[in-house]
């Protein structure tokens, strides 16, 4: 009720009340008026402000322990109906992955639950005031366009980040390539996300800059061996060689942790003026395919050697020191 009257407030045919007594008394509408709110509105104000606290602590704590549970191993109940596409392989990083992902969520919700309740409380004590809320409202709406306009770049990184952690698109310790830059994810946030490239630099990528993304540490990856072979080889002794020594290797020690299928020879993939191509894939766990693709360079090419084929440029014959044919 608006305190300045010309005329006797409503509140004087309220019998028993200290606006009609104080109206009695003296005779003047604008301080009965006055006592009158006095009297009621500090108290429904502080009703509101109370409310509004209580609110917000029940639901920061019950968002507070549905993100609770990733340091224990366990996969946070905010996180359960959305999907993971985190490796078990990954061990103590599906723990920190989850627990970034769980408290970045988490950060938003409370946000938006402050935003909404302190608002809507707001809004509320205006009106016990007797302020208008219609200019008000309206100019919030103005300024909210404004400040969308030149914001908009933020509003789209924090968008994008939003998306991607609810997505799940990537995580710490993938190996992703994102346009910018290419490495491992090291952190991600609502507006950047953090990734070590394999020279050792540390790339700060905006959210909103991310077009595409490309995730080699998900599902499963293929390890690609092209293994290249000069015009006087007999193909099909090379071939069988290849995928014998790769067999080999799969299924022996280390690799074979890592492998998930036996190897594929697909022949010959390429024929360039230097020689010929051999290409032979394998499936195996994600991330591991650099790793595999090393190992296996590394016993084909002597294994090739060995049984005298030539790479295209010719054989090193170390007693001559020069390029054989």
């Amino acid at each position: 009720m608006n305190p300045i009257l010309s005329e006797p407030p409503t509140c004087v045919n309220d019998v028993g009340t200290l606006c009609r007594a104080v109206f009695e008394m003296t005779g003047n509408p604008w301080l009965s008026g006055a006592v009158g709110w006095l009297a009621n509105a500090p108290l429904r104000i502080l009703i509101i402000l109370v409310i509004a606290f209580l609110v917000r602590y029940v639901a920061r704590r019950t968002i507070d322990r549905l993100a609770r549970g990733a340091s224990n191993g366990k996969t946070p109940r905010i996180l359960r109906p959305l999907k993971e596409r985190a490796p078990q392989s990954y061990g103590l990083l599906v723990s920190e992955r989850r627990q970034q992902r769980a408290q970045t969520i988490g950060s938003v919700m409370k946000s938006v639950v402050s935003f909404v309740v302190y608002g809507l409380a707001f809004m509320l004590i205006l009106g016990e005031i007797g302020i208008n809320l219609g200019p008000i409202i309206a100019s919030a709406g103005i300024v909210g366009v404004a400040l969308g306009f030149g914001a908009q770049n933020l509003v789209k990184d924090f968008l994008s980040g939003v998306f991607m952690m609810l997505e799940d698109q990537y995580g710490v310790g993938d190996i992703v390539d994102v346009g910018p830059a290419t490495g491992t994810i090291e952190s991600v946030g609502l507006r950047v996300t953090t990734l070590r490239d394999v020279n050792g630099t540390v790339w700060y990528v905006r959210n909103g800059e991310i077009n595409r993304v490309g995730n080699s540490s998900q599902g499963f990856a293929v390890a690609v061996v092209d293994t290249p072979l000069g015009y006087s080889v007999d193909i099909e002794a090379a071939t069988e060689a290849i995928k014998r020594v790769a067999t080999e290797a799969v299924e022996a020690e280390p690799l074979s942790d890592d492998v998930l299928e036996p190897p594929d020879l697909l022949g010959v993939d390429k024929v360039t003026p230097e020689g010929i191509t051999v290409r032979l894939t394998v499936k195996v766990r994600a991330g591991r395919q650099w790793a595999v693709q090393r190992a296996l360079r590394a016993r084909i090419i002597p294994a090739l050697e060995e049984a005298g084929i030539d790479p295209p440029l010719g054989r090193f014959t170390p007693q001559q020191g020069t390029m054989g044919p």
